[in-house]
């Protein structure tokens, strides 16, 4: 065995989380010591969430099609308490950015922006655009990426199918499988990936641009901890009544941390889909609640809203009861499960949150550009809880079902 092939076989046998680690180490390293090296390698990055969002809708349709397809009759999937999860933690979430805003009260810098698209005007569009999405074109919902349209085409087709032979349905499986070894290939190169995503965010970055919004950075990101660490934990605890920290921890290092880098829920669900297999859930179940979770559950989203809009409230001086902050955590967590049927998600909803206090669309549109700034930091983190939860909350419901 030659050296090098020894020397390939030693990082293969290490943990893909311990590679991707490594990857974070070398891309800042890299950019630290070279800008234009930064820049140079983030065709890496590029290609690797290329690659995850091509395969993610293929791998969506095909599993629910025959996951479906091969169901036995009387067999549950889930996903009823699976749905009350995402949006009792999607809920939560709001909640907590709310307490958070209210103990730490932030203001903005409002800036001028020029390149923003149009906010939805209202729950009804957004509402409006995801059924839109159900009725998609199956074509050119795999293209787009909507799995919603996806999600619909895969379970009517596999219910259409539950009735063929025995030899359609095996070779529908025998598909299943192949798409799901090119997704386990494309996984195994994370690492090299990750490099070149945190190369190049750290040479065009930096960290000029985030220090005069430190304060509103602490206060996203600390309610996303709040909630991934001690809100989640709590929810998978009264569901299972055992320790949550493993089941919790486990997500957070296999799943948060490489939809952080990638900051793509979209890209992050084939990661998903490997950590369900891994953790030995129900196929039918995890097949249908990743990529569904991947649409509807967004607690990160929520916090985002949530604070943003409170932010602008606090820069207008705007005086705020506890019942209309209620009011805000509830709209917020129903926009922000709409929030993909929007192009630009989160950040797009906080005009119709601000929309509650009478701050006008103008203003409201600065404060989805401040967004955009702090976005190198917000939207990693707020991607990585929501991919996370997907699992803890698809887990908490299958061994819950199964004790």
């Amino acid at each position: 065995m030659t050296s090098t092939s020894t020397l390939w076989a030693r990082w293969s046998s290490l943990s893909l989380v311990l590679r991707i680690v490594v990857g974070i180490i070398l891309g800042a390293l890299l950019a630290s010591v070279s800008s234009s090296a930064g820049n140079a390698v983030a065709v890496l990055g590029q290609l690797f969430v290329s690659a995850l969002k091509a395969v993610a809708p293929i791998l969506i349709f095909v599993l629910v099609l025959s996951s479906i397809a091969n169901q036995r009759a009387g067999q549950s999937t889930h996903m009823r308490p699976i749905i009350v999860l995402y949006f009792i933690g999607t809920l939560a979430a709001a909640a907590v950015a709310v307490a958070l805003s209210f103990a730490f009260p932030t203001t903005l810098q409002l800036v001028a922006t020029e390149t923003i698209a149009d906010a939805p005007q209202g729950l009804g569009e957004v509402l409006k655009s995801l059924l839109f999405k159900i009725v998609d074109n199956p074509i050119n919902a795999l293209m787009s990426g909507n799995y919603i349209g996806i999600l619909a085409w895969g379970i009517g087709l596999g219910l259409m199918l539950k009735h063929v032979g025995d030899h359609t349905k095996m070779v529908m499986h025998d598909i299943s499988d192949a798409v799901t070894g090119i997704v386990q290939f494309v996984i195994q190169l994370a690492p090299i990936g990750i490099f070149g995503l945190v190369a190049s965010t750290v040479a065009q970055t930096g960290l000029e641009t985030l220090v005069s919004y430190s304060r509103l950075m602490a206060v996203l990101v600390s309610a996303m901890l709040i909630v991934a660490l001690v809100v989640n934990p709590i929810i998978v605890f009264v569901k299972l009544r055992v320790n949550p920290y493993p089941l919790v921890l486990r997500s957070l290092r296999e799943s948060g941390i490489t939809a952080f880098f990638t900051r793509s829920s979209a890209a992050n669900i084939p990661v998903n889909m490997a950590l369900c297999e891994k953790l030995e859930l129900d196929e039918d179940t995890y097949s249908v609640s990743i990529p569904l979770g991947a649409t509807i559950n967004m607690a990160g989203a929520a916090i985002t809203i949530t604070v943003m809009t409170l932010a602008a409230v606090n820069t207008l001086g705007i005086q705020v009861d506890i019942g209309t902050a209620l009011l805000l955590s509830v709209l917020a967590s129903v926009g922000a499960c709409g929030s993909s049927g929007v192009a630009g998600g989160s950040l797009l909803l906080i005009p119709l949150a601000c929309s509650l206090f009478n701050i006008p669309n103008d203003v409201a549109m600065q404060v989805v550009g401040v967004g955009f700034i702090i976005g190198v930091v917000q939207d990693s983190a707020e991607t990585a809880l929501n991919s996370s939860t997907d699992v803890v909350f698809t887990a908490a419901a299958c061994r819950a079902a199964a004790n």
